[in-house]
């Protein structure tokens, strides 16, 4: 079954429904990621003082990277249900168990308040965001491609993720603002816990506005049908849909290397690597992640237009351009920084392709399960390892986060033509069937 309704165009219910799932994502990731806008000063807190300022790092990075280690077994157990008992629970639930961990965070005592067992405990709230996130990402773009007519469900994904990097900017905002109304000592003593108490209330606030979402119309009638999978769904998706799933994965690849490194980690790197005010470089970072809002919905909107595998192209290789522009500009001036990260914070808006190609890899009777497997698990992998292995690079080159840019950059390039090549035998399929 396609993804498509019986109307030719968006209605006032669509975008209600695309309005609520866009507003609802963005609250949920900036729970999920505003704690990397703050890595350097929870790595002061919550690690041992005597330890070298790398390693420190190092270990904050592998905290934040523990929340995608754990998005698979989320993202498996949300998709189950939301392949058998509907989307919209699902999508409402996710919300529910991140409000909660992002709250306890803000809440937490430190190292020196309770020793080893403050790390223990934000891995443990870190993993329980990341089970939420894992549901929400993929239930948030089958849901609303599942609402929207078959020739909008590219700008519709991208106008969801739009919505959901929109999370990062709030968390960029609320950083910014946190650093300029208090001092380095204030934001270390109790400043720091305000983003994450925020978050808490922002989750409530979500799992209240889903309430107004509907089913989406393909779901209920497979329901209507009785054509619901009758094994369990991801089984299938193992058994019959494993060249989705690795197109699935490496678009993911892609999609995680921009946004963990361009966008969140590249503040703090900025900061340690190029000697660049907090301040500064989280201006920077607000431009930069307006601009990929932006940029998700103009490379959403091109799928429908010229295809998914040009605009994937297209976004691959004005991606690899900005970023090295902008890495080695920064390596020997300040100057046009934010003019920069502007640029290359909209090209990063490819990763609004993505979406759109993964829900039409799968079909509705198992959509959910196997885009939520496949995301997931690329990236609890490469989403999660990308901060360590950066960092690791870092130690001996400071061009470290453009090489890993650019080589997934250049894969991304790889998939464009490939699918390229499988929408060109489509079209020439479907030309021949109508003669």
């Amino acid at each position: 079954m396609s993804i498509s309704t019986s109307t030719p165009t968006l209605t006032l219910g669509n975008i209600k429904t695309l309005g609520l799932a866009a507003l609802g994502g963005a609250l949920e990731f900036y729970d999920f990621i505003v704690f990397v806008f703050f890595a350097s000063v929870i790595g002061q807190l919550f690690f041992p003082p005597e330890i070298s300022p790398w390693l420190r790092q190092l270990q904050t990075f592998g905290l934040f990277a523990a929340g995608y280690l754990a998005r698979p077994l989320g993202g498996i157990v949300m998709a189950h249900f939301g392949d058998l008992l509907g989307r919209k629970k699902m999508f409402t639930f996710s919300i529910f168990i991140m409000a909660v961990p992002t709250l306890m965070i803000g809440l937490l005592p430190t190292y020196l308040d309770i020793g080893m067992v403050a790390p223990l405990l934000l891995l443990l709230l870190r993993l329980l965001q990341g089970m939420a996130i894992g549901g929400e990402v993929p239930g948030a773009w089958v849901f609303v491609a599942e609402h929207v007519p078959s020739r909008f469900v590219g700008l519709a994904c991208g106008i969801l993720t739009a919505g959901l990097t929109a999370g990062i900017f709030i968390g960029s905002l609320v950083a910014k603002e946190i650093y300029n109304l208090f001092t380095v000592q204030e934001v270390s003593a109790y400043a720091w816990r305000f983003p994450f108490l925020l978050g808490g209330v922002f989750g409530i606030i979500a799992v209240y506005l889903r309430r107004w979402l509907e089913e989406t119309p393909l779901f209920l009638e497979l329901r209507q049908q009785k054509a619901l999978a009758r094994e369990m769904p991801l089984k299938m998706v193992l058994r019959e849909h494993r060249s989705a799933m690795l197109l699935s994965m490496l678009l993911t690849w892609l999609l995680s290397a921009a946004i963990v490194v361009v966008i969140l980690m590249t503040p703090t790197l900025l900061q340690k690597q190029h000697g660049v005010s907090a301040a500064d470089s989280l201006l920077a970072n607000n431009f930069a992640t307006i601009a990929l809002t932006l940029g998700c919905v103009v490379f959403g909107f091109l799928c429908d237009v010229i295809g998914k595998g040009k605009s994937l192209l297209l976004g691959s290789a004005m991606l690899l351009a900005s970023a090295s522009w902008f890495y080695v500009d920064i390596a020997v001036s300040q100057e046009l920084l934010l003019v920069n990260y502007t640029l290359v914070g909209f090209c990063v808006g490819v990763v609004g392709v993505v979406p759109s190609v993964m829900v039409n890899l799968f079909p509705t009777v198992v959509r959910f399960s196997g885009l939520s497997f496949s995301y997931n698990l690329a990236y609890a992998i490469f989403g999660g390892l990308t901060p360590v292995i950066v960092t690791l690079m870092l130690k001996w080159n400071v061009f470290a986060p453009l090489y890993y840019v650019g080589t997934l950059c250049l894969l991304g390039v790889v998939i464009a033509l490939y699918l390229m090549i499988s929408e060109s035998e489509k079209a020439a399929t479907t030309e021949i069937i109508y003669l």
